[in-house]
């Protein structure tokens, strides 16, 4: 599994943002879930392949529970690059999860529905239904009506309309709105799981290695349980970033040391939406560069 995907993953885990992400994409914003009434479901199903059982995971599995009994299951498959068959993969996961049901594994039947959320940068444009793998084959309209047209429901997490984003109420808003907006995205927003919200904007701004994001919150002094909003996270992150720049620097030398501090700070800025002007005027006053000097580094490192 990719790193994007497995930062979705351990992000949607967390009962109060996979209970918003069931209320605003599949139930339009209605409060219908709350996260008390979500328990958390085998993610893994097995089937039997050409000469062994095989398994298969999903990547986020959960039970909505009304007194006591299972009345649905939800299931979220993260994907990051585009996949023409995906729906065959759906079709292994909902059919392990309703064979679960047929061999008496679950008290009571109940429906299973699957999302994806897709973080990739293009436009969804494979196919989303069974129909559609096959309607540009000459089959006869007859034998296309017994075929079960299994459908594929896509959220493009990079793409989603301002009022759609403005539905979410846990952090996932502040995903998907810096995805949006992009430098210009600011928000007074109370950050809830401050090392999975940086871990997973990280991922998604291309970074490969996030495992020092504790490390790095812990070096800030921002605890789990403290209150903090999305601007004042994003600039102690920042101020972070430049510390180390130059405690890197100092170990190489004070010129070098003052060229990683420059490129720590415009990467650390972008990376956590600043404002590109914004930026350089912090650029030139911090390390008290001319006009075009700070123009310069930010040409090289924007």
């Amino acid at each position: 599994m990719e790193t994007n995907d497995l930062t979705a993953k351990n992000f949607e885990t967390y009962p109060d943002v996979a209970a918003d992400i069931i209320n605003v994409l599949i139930y339009e914003g209605m409060q219908r879930i709350n996260k008390d009434s979500l328990l958390a479901s085998p993610t893994e199903t097995v089937y039997q392949g050409r000469e062994k059982l095989k398994n298969q995971l999903e990547d986020v599995a959960r039970y909505e529970i009304h007194d006591g009994q299972v009345t649905m299951q939800y299931l979220f498959a993260n994907q990051t690059r585009r996949d023409s068959k995906m729906i065959f993969r759906k079709a292994g996961y909902i059919g392990g999860a309703y064979r679960e049901q047929y061999d008496g594994k679950a008290k009571d039947v109940y429906p299973v529905v699957e999302i994806v959320l897709y973080w990739g940068e293009g436009s969804w444009k494979q196919n989303r239904s069974i129909y559609e793998m096959f309607q540009s084959r000459n089959y006869p309209g007859k034998v296309l009506s017994y075929i079960d047209d299994l459908k594929l429901h896509v959220f493009e997490m990079r793409k989603l309309p301002k009022e759609i984003r403005n539905l979410f109420q846990s952090d996932m808003r502040i995903v998907v709105d810096y995805l949006a907006e992009g430098n210009g995205y600011r928000s007074d927003q109370k950050v809830v799981h401050k090392e999975a919200l940086i871990k997973l904007l990280r991922t998604l701004s291309g970074e490969k290695n996030v495992e020092d994001t504790l490390e790095c919150l812990q070096k800030m002094g921002v605890k789990e349980e403290d209150e903090i909003t999305v601007c004042e996270l994003f600039d102690q992150y920042t101020r972070q970033g430049i510390k180390e720049g130059r405690q890197e620097g100092i170990k190489e030398g004070i010129k070098e040391g003052i060229k990683e501090g420059i490129q720590a700070l415009i990467v650390t800025c972008k990376e956590l939406g600043a404002d590109f002007d914004k930026t350089e005027d912090k650029v030139k006053q911090r390390f008290h560069l001319s006009d075009a000097d700070a123009a310069e580094n930010m040409r090289l490192y924007w």
